[in-house]
């Protein structure tokens, strides 16, 4: 896209975003139900492969009621080089599940998540599939980087 301000946007491929969201642990999972106030919450999580979905942990409360009575959610996550003044964001949209396959929960509890809480507190696993994902990298242009 062209250069405004010094600054250029450029739209990432699905495969740019995948391995983006692959690559980064701390998100944001988006819900809204009619009637109710969007819930937006922080969560760890890794990017499961096999099923192409977002994964994380939930306990009880109003994420975990939310995202079991949506049937979409959105999960964004984003990353930052301050010194190079660039930054990039992916956007998943797509059914939200919780997990309960045995399986499958066999395969995430093995999966590198770094959760911020014990596993006890949060024993369920939910899951948002890629069905839609866009992303966006944002840089200073080539005039206006730092040496």
């Amino acid at each position: 896209m062209p250069s405004q301000a010094g600054f250029e946007l450029a739209l990432l491929e699905r495969e740019d975003c995948l391995r983006l969201l692959a690559a980064a642990s701390l998100g944001r999972v988006a819900v809204n139900l009619p009637g109710s106030p969007p819930v937006i919450r922080p969560v760890n999580y890794v990017f499961d492969e096999p099923s192409q979905s977002v994964a994380f942990r939930c306990a009880n409360g109003s994420k975990l009621h939310a995202l079991r009575h949506a049937q979409r959610a959105a999960f964004e996550v984003d990353g930052e080089d301050e010194g190079n003044r660039s930054g990039w964001s992916v956007i998943v949209i797509g059914p939200v599940e919780e997990v309960v396959a045995a399986a499958e929960l066999a395969r995430l509890n093995r999966a590198p998540l770094r959760p911020w809480v014990q596993a006890a507190l949060a024993p369920r696993w939910m899951r948002i599939r890629t069905t839609a994902i866009s992303g966006r990298r944002i840089g200073a242009s080539a005039a206006e980087r730092p040496d």
